[in-house]
């Protein structure tokens, strides 16, 4: 291998693969943006809460689930569906993955959760988060009619190895 294709191996290798200290890494599938253990995938396509879930499985993921508060802060980039609902019980809101939601790390803007009923007498069951309204700093969460298409966040963890850099 010459030196130009060992220095873009080495570029390669470092934009996909987010070493640790022993060596272990983390790499994302390519269209899978890295953030520590794992990966998310911005939708632009628009999409109902359901065909959001649904496309983010076909994906290998699920809709983001926020529990961080660094996690809130890397993901926000406009208005996009997170995977957070209270379609089975008014009020009581679980992830994809069936966990409650800690209600003492919560992003809701104020007055939401509202469930209002303006649009659609079923109410809003969903979350989304982003710039409610296009006010610059208001990014949290709040709740939406489902079948409103909207962007979404997909989310997976990402895979781990060992990898060895020989770069100079």
């Amino acid at each position: 291998m010459n030196s130009n294709e060992l220095k873009k191996q080495c570029r390669f290798s470092a934009a996909a693969c987010h070493s640790l200290k022993d060596g272990t890494c983390f790499k994302c599938d390519p269209d899978w943006e890295p953030h520590g253990d794992k990966c998310y995938r911005f939708l632009t396509e628009k999409l109902t809460w359901d065909q959001s879930r649904s496309k983010c499985e076909e994906l290998g993921g699920h809709l983001v689930k926020i529990d961080t508060k660094f996690q809130h802060n890397k993901v926000i980039y406009t208005v996009f569906w997170i995977g957070l609902t209270d379609q089975e019980k008014e009020d009581e809101w679980l992830w994809v993955d069936r966990s409650n939601l800690d209600k003492s790390l919560t992003f809701w803007s104020a007055g939401e959760p509202d469930n209002w009923t303006g649009r659609n007498s079923d109410g809003e069951d969903c979350a989304r988060m982003g710039e409610k309204g296009g006010a610059a700093g208001l990014k949290s969460w709040f709740d939406r009619e489902c079948n409103k298409p909207q962007k979404s966040i997909c989310e997976k963890l990402a895979s781990t190895g060992r990898v060895k850099f020989n770069c100079e």
